[in-house]
């Protein structure tokens, strides 16, 4: 759970991350969202693609009482987030979380703001593994908005588009009531977007679309999240 205001940039915001860490291969794919992360799930079972849900989120109606800074650094809030009748979104950056369970890839070594905890808990009532569960963050609530009131929480899933890829993830932890736009180091992996904290992310061009009560359980499963996540994507472009 993030409560510090970090520095985060595409130049600093932790230590080198250890290039050896690897995912499963089911965090790569191709960019429509068919790739290795949706293996095993038919043709029906496929989400919408990119241009498709970004088609659905051209206009903001915004629920927010104002907007947010990409980073803590940045001189203007510009992002606000928006809202549907079945989900929220906002348009922003991409910056690294690898706190939760200590692994090879987040540990306080590899990130020095590293914090050994999630917001929200596995089924084990454990920290969430960042490195292997692709999930975005959330900021905390505030008077410019309150995840809780639009239908969300742990577990509500989220697909995240960037360029031409879909991924499918849950909401997995709370950041800093003033700053949006961060993801797990596996749902950056999943994206093709590099998961170093310290040189990796996306300085912009990054959609999250999060369906409102969604709740998966095990927050942990990776592939209710897929299944779930391509079922709401469909629906919400209308077919």
């Amino acid at each position: 759970m993030r409560t510090r205001m970090l520095a985060l940039t595409s130049a600093a915001c932790g230590a080198a991350l250890l290039q050896a860490a690897a995912l499963p291969a089911s965090a790569n794919g191709s960019g429509t969202g068919q790739g290795p992360e949706t293996a095993g799930v038919g043709a029906a079972g496929r989400g919408a693609t990119a241009a498709e849900l970004l088609a659905g989120v051209r206009a903001c109606a915004r629920i927010s009482k104002g907007a947010y800074r990409t980073d803590s650094g940045s001189p203007e809030a510009t992002v606000p987030v928006c809202g549907t009748e079945e989900a929220v979104f906002w348009k922003a950056d991409m910056d690294i979380d690898c706190d939760g369970r200590k692994t090879k890839a987040c540990n306080r070594k590899t990130d020095p703001y590293f914090l050994p905890e999630t917001a929200f808990q596995s089924s084990r009532g454990e920290p969430l593994d960042s490195a292997a569960l692709p999930h975005v963050v959330v900021p905390g609530p505030s008077k410019v908005w309150d995840y809780r009131k639009s239908g969300l929480t742990g577990g509500s899933v989220v697909a995240v588009v960037y360029r031409d890829r879909v991924r499918y993830g849950v909401i997995g932890d709370t950041g800093p009531t003033g700053i949006i736009g961060e993801a797990s180091y596996a749902m950056a992996k999943a994206l093709g977007i590099d998961p170093d904290p310290s040189t990796g992310g996306a300085e912009s061009g990054v959609t999250y679309i999060a369906f409102k009560d969604s709740r998966v359980s095990p927050i942990e499963s990776r592939a209710r999240a897929r299944s779930r996540g391509a079922e709401l994507a469909r629906e919400f472009v209308g077919r």
